[in-house]
């Protein structure tokens, strides 16, 4: 802790002097009034700290204190995120204070103190980085498996595609990748002079997954450090080329492989999947909350199989009910992006390698899936103009 002195008698001698006054007319007394630093250091040392034995100078909440003619600066560090605790302490600082000097004479200065959490995700946020050539980096994420988020991560790219992006879709679930089968591509992989991966391309949009580099029946048996090696390599040592914009599609869950992705990369945003059942409604926070604990936007929601559209007479079926996605956007201030139908063709398209998107455009599923395209573009360009 820094302690300042200003000399009493020059600010004194100073001020009478300015203000036409004879050095002569000063009171001699008056440059002795005022306590020394150490003497209010020591006098604050008898503060304790509410709840605790420790008074406030052990615990390092007094930064600076300044006398001068005028009066006492003291300079605290803001205790606790509880302002009542901030008060408390103050008050009782600027009382002994006073007792020192003189009523009207201490000012107390108080000095936010930072916060350990948000100071843990400024350093996260200054590490991460996106793909060289990268505008825009969107993660597809589900609390839960099974509720077809590399569905919507496929068919989310191609509608972005279809509006004209440049799109780079990376498989980022590395124990279970569909991304490959889905696209209907798995041709071997080549790698530039530098080792640098090529992805493949189909549809118009780059892609790369773990399934390029393994057999079907081969099971991915890797811990930890092997799958975050992988992941980046994935993401920065891609020949991703220029795009608009790169989709993750995050494994299912809020594990420490979503958790290293969302760390390493600067997200634009995060679109989270679910279903209408209240079980499948109850990953979804988890999921918001990992993107907001590494500053990521939400861009919104999207509720797969939402309803059942039948072929015959052409009415919607609530199979999972109806509605849950929509009331968990709203609950937690966020956008419903859309309701995706549970319709076979989009089962099939996905199976068969030939996604719904492309081969039928014009289908009901597909205009969702457009539109979901749409308010995804339109919030990142709305946020990149900020």
């Amino acid at each position: 802790m820094r302690v300042k002195l200003l000399p009493g008698s020059v600010i004194i001698e100073a001020v009478r002097l300015k203000a036409g006054m004879r050095p002569e007319l000063m009171n001699s007394d008056e440059s002795n009034s005022m306590p020394t630093p150490q003497e209010i250091l020591a006098e604050l040392k008898n503060v304790k700290y509410p709840g605790f034995s420790r008074d406030i100078v052990s615990f390092g909440l007094v930064k600076d204190i300044q006398v001068g003619y005028a009066g006492v600066t003291v300079y605290l560090s803001a205790p606790s995120a509880d302002p009542e605790v901030t008060r408390t302490i103050a008050r009782e600082v600027e009382e002994r204070v006073t007792a020192l000097v003189r009523p009207g004479a201490v000012r107390i200065e108080i000095e936010a103190r930072p916060d350990p959490a948000q100071q843990a995700r400024q350093a996260i946020q200054a590490q991460r980085r996106k793909p060289q050539g990268t505008r825009f980096v969107v993660a597809v994420a589900s609390g839960k498996g099974g509720v077809g988020k590399s569905t919507v991560a496929v068919n989310l790219a191609l509608a972005l595609s279809a509006l004209g992006w440049r799109v780079g879709l990376m498989d980022a679930d590395v124990y279970g990748p569909s991304v490959a089968l889905m696209l209907g591509g798995k041709q071997p992989v080549t790698l530039t002079p530098e080792r640098r991966i090529v992805p493949l391309e189909r549809y118009g949009i780059r892609y790369v997954s773990m399934a390029l580099f393994i057999d079907d029946e081969m099971p991915v048996i890797w811990r930890g450090p092997m799958i975050t090696k992988l992941e980046n390599e994935f993401l920065f040592n891609v020949e991703w080329g220029e795009l608009d914009c790169l989709v993750l599609d995050l494994p299912p869950g809020t594990g420490d492989a979503q958790l290293t992705i969302t760390q390493r990369v600067a997200l634009d945003g995060g679109v989270i999947v679910t279903t209408p059942q209240e079980i499948a409604l109850l990953d979804v926070r988890r999921g918001v909350t990992m993107f907001q604990e590494v500053s990521t936007p939400v861009l919104g929601v999207v509720e797969n199989m939402s309803y059942h559209l039948c072929r015959k007479c052409g009415r919607r079926h609530q199979v999972f009910g109806h509605g849950g996605g929509s009331r968990m956007a709203q609950e937690m201030d966020l956008a419903l992006l859309g309701e995706m139908p549970l319709v076979p063709e989009l089962r099939d398209g996905g199976d068969r390698g030939r996604p719904l998107v492309m081969t039928n455009p014009n289908h009901p599923a597909s205009q969702v899936f457009k539109e979901i395209a749409r308010k995804v573009r339109a919030q990142l360009e709305a946020r990149s103009a900020e």
